[in-house]
This record gives structure tokens, C-alpha cells and sequence, in this order.
């Protein structure tokens, strides 16, 4: 954005507003059969700058702007008005002589020659205004959509973090000799959460690397109480994606599933690119429906990601969520070429 001087000026609207006076100004003063500006031109024109001046940079911010909307218009009023008397009792009398000098063609006749240049001017500067404003909204929306995201993603880490270390726990109060594992594993997903999940967008590839990694996490929770499948195809690097979002899927599969079974548990989770770039994402858990799955679409952990695809995907994602014959399924389609 160009910088401003202490009137609030932007280089850019400097530029601007002495390219509109020398354009306005050359229609102003074009008339057939004349090959130089008469000197009365140039003092008629600078009439109506100043004019246009003082409506801008004073009645538009003072009154207009601030919703004084009639005092706005007495005073332009009242502005034009003083500008038809210099120029009828002042300008014409400096530059004529005879009939022009000394008649008065009347406020109509006069303010139809006035107003067609400092509505140019004026509108310009009001069409000027309005943008920068647009920009402004623009900007003040792009910053609360990065606070929001920066929001929602803090709030994936302490949640994870309180699930994992409940596992671990238990782990620990058995003294199993598998804690030094899952310790080491959870290490390696927090380093990713914490620093390597600061940008936007990480490589796909990564991503699908710490899934793997929080699968194998959370498999020990399962052991010998059923299956978990993991499968990925034509995954690339050249891709990219907001982070921690399908890990969510998957955490909330492993919680529902050994929360409602005994044994036979089942996760299935496959991830899919095709060569357009469109992403598949398919998350399958097995339940029993006499355990309490009533909040199973519900939580901190899918609210919060049903928000990040909203605000980073927006109409380039696709998701469904089923509950049917003892089988939760998630099914996330997103364009991995846009970005809202």
C-alpha cells in the first residue's frame, strides 16, 4: 500500500488527482478552431479546482463520510454558490469587458457550466475513496480470516495432546515396555505440530508421512482387538495442504472405535490423488450402536475442522459424513489446486 503523508495523502492519489485536473482540464477547455488555452480558461478552471478541493478533502471526510448527509449538502451548495459569485463578479470582470462583464446570466445558466466539471472531479475523488475503503474491508477480512485459522489450529494441539497423553498414561501405569515407543512417537508428532505446522501449507507428502506416524500411535491402543489398514496412492510432493486437518478423521475414529468395542475393531483409512490434483480421503471405523456415538459428528475436533475447510477450502471441498450399519465413514474430496 502507498505511503501517506501527514494530510493522509497516498503518493498513488497524488498522482491520481493531477492526472484527473489535466485531463478534466483539456476537456474543459477543448473548443473547435482554437489552437492555444485563453488565460480566462486556466482562472475559471482553478475556480472550480479549488473548489472541488474543498469538497473533497473537507465536506466528504467532515460530513458526508460521518453520516451529516444534509449539513454535507447545504454546504456544497452553499460552495457553489460562492464559486458562480467570484467567477460572475471577480473573474469575469478581471478577463471581459462590456455585456459579460457587467450581466448576469442568471444561476441556472451559470450553474450548468459548474457543475459538469466539479461533478467530474468530486466523483472521482468519492469512486476513490470507495475503493480504498473496499481495500480496507478486504484487508480487515484477510486478517480475521488468518486470526481465525491461527485460532482453530492452536486449538488442534492441546486437544490431540490431552487424548495422547491419557494413552500414555495408562501405558505407564501398566509399565508396558511399549511407553518408550509411544513416547518417541508422540515426541515426533508434536516437533511436526509445533514447528513445522506453522506455515499455511506443508507438502503432502509430510502430511501423509505424520499420518502414518499417528496411525502407529494409536494402533497400540488397539493391539490384538482387531485391524487398521492404512493405504495411500500417487501421493506427491509437488502438492500442497493445510495441515492437521485429516488427522483429526482418523483420531476421532481410533477414540470411537476402541470406546464402543471390546474386539473386532476395524479402521480403514485410504488416501487417493488423482493427476488433476483432487484429493480422496476415505476414513472408516467400525462401532457398536449401543455404545453412546450420538456425539460422534460433534466435538471440539470436527467442529473445529468442518471450520478450517470452510475458511481455507471454501467451495473447492466436498464432505460427507455417514453413520450406517455399525460403519462411520468419512468421505473428504478437496482441490488441492485451490485455496479460499
Amino acid at each position: 500500500m502507498a505511503e501517506k503523508n501527514k494530510k493522509g495523502w497516498s503518493s498513488k492519489e497524488v498522482i491520481f488527482q493531477i492526472v484527473l485536473h489535466a485531463l478534466v482540464f483539456i476537456f474543459y477547455s477543448m473548443e473547435r478552431n482554437q489552437t492555444s488555452i485563453p488565460t480566462y480558461k486556466l482562472a475559471f478552471f482553478l475556480n472550480y479546482a479549488l473548489a472541488a478541493f474543498f469538497i473533497n478533502y473537507f465536506l466528504l471526510p467532515r460530513f458526508y463520510y460521518q453520516k451529516k448527509t444534509i449539513t454535507f449538502f447545504i454546504l456544497v451548495l452553499m460552495t457553489l454558490i460562492g464559486i458562480i459569485l467570484v467567477e460572475e463578479f471577480v473573474l469575469e470582470k478581471i478577463f471581459f469587458t462590456g455585456n459579460r462583464a457587467n450581466t448576469f446570466g442568471g444561476i441556472l445558466l451559470t450553474l450548468s457550466q459548474v457543475l459538469p466539471t466539479i461533478a467530474m472531479l468530486s466523483g472521482f475523488k468519492f469512486g476513490w475513496d470507495a475503493l480504498g475503503k473496499q481495500r480496507e474491508v478486504d484487508e480487515l477480512k484477510t486478517a480475521v480470516k488468518e486470526s481465525e485459522l491461527q485460532f482453530l489450529k492452536s486449538q488442534i494441539n492441546p486437544h490431540f495432546l490431552f487424548n495422547n497423553l491419557n494413552n500414555l498414561y495408562s501405558y505407564a501405569i501398566e509399565q508396558s515396555p511399549k511407553t518408550p515407543k509411544i513416547i518417541l512417537e508422540l515426541s515426533g508428532l508434536l516437533r511436526y505440530m509445533l514447528y513445522e505446522c506453522k506455515e499455511d501449507f506443508v507438502p503432502l507428502t509430510k502430511e501423509v508421512e505424520q499420518l502414518e506416524n499417528f496411525i502407529n500411535l494409536s494402533e497400540m491402543q488397539i493391539e490384538e482387538r482387531g485391524t487398521v489398514n492404512f493405504s495411500t496412492k500417487n501421493i506427491r510432493g509437488d502438492f500442497q495442504i493445510a495441515p492437521l486437518i485429516l488427522i483429526v478423521f482418523i483420531e476421532n475414529a481410533f477414540k470411537h472405535s476402541t470406546a464402543s468395542q471390546a474386539d473386532d475393531i476395524s479402521i480403514d483409512v485410504h488416501l487417493h490423488l488423482s493427476e488433476a490434483g483432487i484429493l480422496s480421503f476415505i476414513c472408516q471405523n467400525s462401532f457398536q450402536p449401543q455404545s453412546n456415538t450420538a456425539s460422534l459428528s460433534q466435538g471440539i475436533g470436527l467442529e473445529n475442522v468442518r471450520k478450517r475447510l470452510e475458511l481455507i477450502y471454501l467451495n473447492s471441498h466436498q464432505l460427507n459424513i455417514q453413520n450406517n450399519n455399525n460403519i462411520y465413514e468419512v468421505r473428504l474430496s478437496i482441490d488441492l489446486n485451490k485455496k479460499g
